[in-house]
């Protein structure tokens, strides 16, 4: 079944797939707002290809190839993790429902305690095995560290995934009384869904070679933090800093001009905290500057969660 056909028939769908972990920046509150800032190309179905390249928790990808039609789909990330996860859902469901079944009902029949000692038996494993992985091949070592990524962001502290300098998870254990660890019908669905995407693991102009004028990329970067607490760019071990942000902007500048694709990205607003700084105007001042309305939810200090004003930076 090609791309086309899966996209048209879950469009029939009310019951739609959607992304299988949280992760931070996750944009599924903003869908409505963003659906407004699509090209007017991927409405009329003129889009043939769509690319993101820094995916994440792929909102935006699960929005678009649900409610549009194109012809091909290709989504990078640089975390080696994430996008193994993607892959073994894609090539192994059900191996992969099989395990994260075996998870959930060991959690659920466990006290408190001993929850916790699962949960940090888990990361251990899961961060020591990390050493030496072989992200290139789909084994029963992959399946399984696939379903203690997915064990962990659904039972530790507001379901965020963070890593320490040295690559390691490092978010504490959270006490939810019964997280859905195995939510076998929205894997399947992914996995459908899957099936025709190129899926790789690298820089964020992987794809260059592949981006016509036909194109349209989506790009959600680690955010430029607004204050010193909130960055959350350590979900790639390497973080992204203001240099990484301007190098990002000319291959903006390189996606708008050699190819003339359409490109839309993400960012944090400097003017929430600071109405003189102009990081983000000065670099995308060539192009339409937009402000969506988001809550941020992944905070461990819930006075601090409330609403702000985010960038959408369109070149059409």
């Amino acid at each position: 079944m090609s791309q086309l056909q899966i996209s048209n028939k879950l469009k029939t769908n009310t019951s739609l797939a959607k992304p299988f972990l949280k992760w931070a920046g996750g944009k599924t509150q903003l869908l409505e707002q963003f659906e407004k800032l699509y090209p007017k190309e991927l409405k009329l179905g003129k889009i043939n290809k769509y690319f993101e390249i820094f995916l994440g928790g792929g909102a935006v990808f699960f929005n678009i190839i649900q409610k549009y039609s194109v012809d091909k789909v290709f989504l990078n990330d640089i975390n080696q993790d994430l996008i193994l996860a993607y892959k073994v859902i894609k090539n192994n469901p059900d191996d992969l429902i099989e395990f994260l079944s075996e998870l959930q009902q060991n959690y659920h029949q466990s006290d408190p305690e001993q929850r916790e000692k699962i949960f940090y038996n888990i990361r251990q494993n899961y961060n020591a095995k990390r050493i030496d992985f072989n992200y290139s091949d789909l084994s029963q070592c992959s399946i399984e560290r696939v379903s203690w990524l997915i064990f962990i962001n659904k039972t530790c502290f507001n379901g965020l995934y963070r890593t320490n300098k040295k690559g390691e998870f490092n978010v504490p254990f959270g006490r939810y009384k019964k997280p859905k660890i195995c939510d076998d019908s929205n894997l399947v669905k992914v996995s459908r869904l899957l099936q025709d995407v190129m899926l790789i693991s690298g820089n964020y102009n992987s794809f260059d070679n592949l981006i016509d004028s036909n194109s349209f990329i989506y790009i959600d970067p680690p955010y430029r933090p607004i204050n010193k607490t909130s960055s959350f760019t350590s979900y790639a071990k390497s973080g992204f800093s203001d240099r990484h942000q301007i190098e990002l902007s000319q291959y903006y500048r390189h996606l708008s001009q050699d190819y003339e694709a359409k490109v839309m990205l993400s960012n944090s607003n400097p003017h929430n905290t600071d109405l003189e700084d102009n990081f983000f105007h000065d670099l995308y001042g060539d192009y339409k500057i937009n402000e969506v309305f988001a809550s941020r939810m992944v905070n461990s200090d819930a006075s601090k969660r409330g609403k702000i004003t985010e960038l959408v930076i369109t070149n059409y």
